[in-house]
């Protein structure tokens, strides 16, 4: 097993960032290609980048190569969008489902993706109704497992500055004692700790969709830490 070829999308946000350096360091993975709108500052013998125009179909099925296993992990804000729905689901929505459509097509087996806890496509909420949206479109691919991972709250160091998102942050640090037994799902939770279970999820041989919330991600990356010790 420690020939793989890693597919991340996303390598230049929170997570996807912290999935990089993970498998950098993972003897599991002979090569990590990230498809990227701008060179990440990373030089690694293991790692290909290849710079993507994600409009471009034909430029993202080019660049995107075989492999077995897909992370991703991209995301986008209000803000970035400034308030644009439409643009919000062709990041949001487009690159992870053509991302799949292509993988199928060049014989990846594994498909993992960040989602969001209470994704619910009937939701009347946009951003849970658009994640519900993913993981059911997800689910219509054969991948031999699809691995949904549904975090609360992030916690992490971004490049960019969420002030609302800080102080969130503060909030939950605060009342956190209050998640507990069915409330402990939306208890905040570190980027890192997301990143590790991942690629822990990764490395395991389960046929199936798998859904994954704070307890599970939490225990992951514990196991993921003892077998590096």
């Amino acid at each position: 097993m420690n020939d793989l070829t890693a597919v991340i999308i996303g390598a230049s946000g929170l997570t996807g960032n912290l999935v990089l350096e993970e498998l950098l360091r993972d003897n599991d993975f002979k090569t990590v290609r990230i498809l990227v709108r701008r060179t990440v500052k990373i030089i690694h013998p293991k790692l290909e980048q290849e710079i993507v125009n994600f409009n471009n179909l034909d430029d993202y099925t080019k660049k995107f190569g075989e492999g077995d296993v897909i992370f991703c992990c991209i995301g986008t804000t209000q803000k970035k969008v400034k308030g644009d729905k439409e643009l919000y689901k062709q990041i949001d929505y487009d690159i992870p489902i053509n991302a799949a459509s292509i993988g199928i097509a060049n014989g990846f087996k594994k498909f993992l993706i960040v989602s969001a806890i209470g994704a619910n496509e009937n939701s009347s909420n946009f951003y849970v109704s658009l994640k519900g949206q993913i993981e059911n479109a997800l689910k219509q691919f054969h991948f031999d497992s699809l691995d949904i991972f549904q975090p609360s709250l992030l916690n992490g160091n971004r490049n960019e500055k969420r002030v609302l998102e800080k102080m969130l942050q503060g909030v939950m640090d605060i009342v956190s004692f209050l998640f507990l037994g069915p409330l402990k799902k939306y208890h905040a939770i570190g980027a890192d700790t997301v990143a590790k279970s991942m690629v822990y999820a990764a490395r395991q041989n389960k046929n199936g969709v798998h859904y994954y919330t704070y307890q599970e991600m939490m225990e992951m990356a514990r196991e993921y830490n003892a077998s590096k010790e």
